[in-house]
């Protein structure tokens, strides 16, 4: 798949001293626009769009939930698969900025909706959705050092790498339509046995399927409740 990174011509300040250049990548087709304070779009995790528009076919009818969605790549390369509404959740008030311009870029603004709000924050209680996509920093606080280029507000997840999946998945928990399903991304299966177990008193998912990338840390979890909601 091509990878191609470019600088903009003009460059944007976020509130803070300093200015950033623009990057743009080719992710999946798509022309995602982010800088040095958003964490840069791997290229592997295009599975994950690919895979959450596969679960679309068959999932009740209702839109297409991502948090954690950073420039937004992930979700929106999903949605343009499909012709479902969506709603892009992110804490940073500079990653939303970038995931709105990507998704007018990406001709999809009159269907996909940007939330700046962290997880628990954002939802309304009429909102269901029919697949949720969470892509949560994963990495252990005692790690991030290992990635001195990354955002480390987008990879810091806390002891055990775990504590905004677990917030993203209580949050989800309420808001998924029966028979929805959940795409997660975590670091480790180890990580994903250890989440479960620290959200089963708030619902029991069943893992669907696991994915793992081919090189490096990162794995992809297929999950659904096993009693759902009505």
């Amino acid at each position: 798949m091509t990878n191609e990174l470019a600088y903009d011509e003009h460059s944007v300040s976020g509130g803070v001293e300093g200015t950033y250049p623009v990057q743009q990548v080719l992710f999946g087709g798509l022309a995602i626009q982010f800088d040095d304070r958003v964490l840069e779009p791997r290229q592997w995790t295009t599975h994950q769009s690919f895979w959450a528009a596969q679960l679309m076919v068959g999932a009740p009818a209702g839109p297409v939930l991502e948090l954690c969605a950073g420039a937004g790549q992930i979700g929106l390369l999903a949605l343009t698969l499909s012709d479902r509404a969506g709603v892009l959740v992110d804490a940073d008030p500079i990653a939303c900025g970038y995931a709105r311009g990507n998704t007018e870029r990406a001709q999809m603004a009159d269907r996909v909706e940007v939330r700046n709000a962290r997880a628990e924050q954002a939802l309304t209680p009429a909102d269901r959705f029919a697949v949720a996509i969470i892509d949560p920093p994963w990495v252990p606080s005692s790690g991030t050092d290992r990635f001195p280029a990354d955002p480390l507000f987008a990879i810091d997840g806390g002891p055990a790498g775990l504590d905004v999946a677990a917030e993203c998945l209580r949050a989800v928990n309420a808001h998924l339509l029966p028979g929805g399903s959940v795409l997660i991304q975590l670091g480790t299966a180890e990580q994903l046995t250890q989440l479960l177990a620290d959200v089963e008193d708030d619902a029991v998912w069943q893992v669907q399927r696991v994915w793992r990338q081919d090189q490096g840390r990162g794995v992809v979890a297929h999950l659904q409740r096993h009693q759902n909601l009505a």
